[in-house]
């Protein structure tokens, strides 16, 4: 494992290694304003502490789990036979 300071001398070198070669420059997007479109700005600041910390924490909103639990509703329901009782069940929890 690198020591912090290899890594601090190791990190400029490889970005002035990479302007030299003009990696960088043949970017999309280069020169270009990043898009940060994580909703952190839309996120009242009173809100934003305590979301952090939900979100390290590994909690999701509501919306997020029942996605996750949907996608695995459907891979179960795809190992399934067709039109048998099991199949049917998952079919209903789905719809």
């Amino acid at each position: 494992m690198q020591s912090p300071r290899d890594l601090d001398a190791a990190i400029p070198a490889g970005i002035r290694a990479s302007e030299q070669s003009g990696e960088r420059q043949r970017a999309k997007v280069w020169g270009k304003p990043l898009e940060l479109n994580d909703g952190y700005a839309a996120t009242p600041v009173e809100l934003r502490t305590s979301y952090k910390i939900l979100k390290d924490a590994g909690c999701v909103p509501a919306e997020v789990e029942a996605i996750r639990e949907l996608a695995t509703l459907r891979e179960e329901l795809a190992a399934l036979e067709p039109d048998t009782p099991a199949w049917r069940g998952k079919q209903a929890k789905i719809q």
